[in-house]
């Protein structure tokens, strides 16, 4: 799962945004409707940062339009995702990864 929504990260991302270092990252669970119907399903964090050097990293302001494109893909291609969240935390306080 998180492979796949990794794959469609680095897909709609690394070509043309050209992050210093992107990835989607698995968290918890939380509740979600896909059709009719509430569904307990995974949470996807997708974090994309520039930096020079990994010692600070700003979160990428992607057009609003690249980022629903994820999330969309995200959702529709990978079933047991309900939600699909855009990390903007800088580097400090946050680290790049998620650990």
């Amino acid at each position: 799962m998180v492979r796949s929504a990794n794959a469609i990260v680095e897909k709609e991302l690394v070509e043309e945004f050209a992050p210093w270092q992107t990835f989607a990252a698995l968290l918890e669970k939380g509740t979600g409707v896909k059709g009719d119907n509430r569904v307990h399903g995974w949470i996807i964090a997708v974090r994309a940062v520039s930096s020079r050097d990994g010692m600070t990293a700003e979160a990428m302001e992607l057009p609003w339009d690249v980022l629903r494109k994820i999330e969309s893909r995200i959702t529709g291609e990978i079933p047991s995702v309900a939600r699909v969240l855009y990390d903007i935390t800088p580097k400090p306080p946050a680290t790049i990864e998620f650990e």
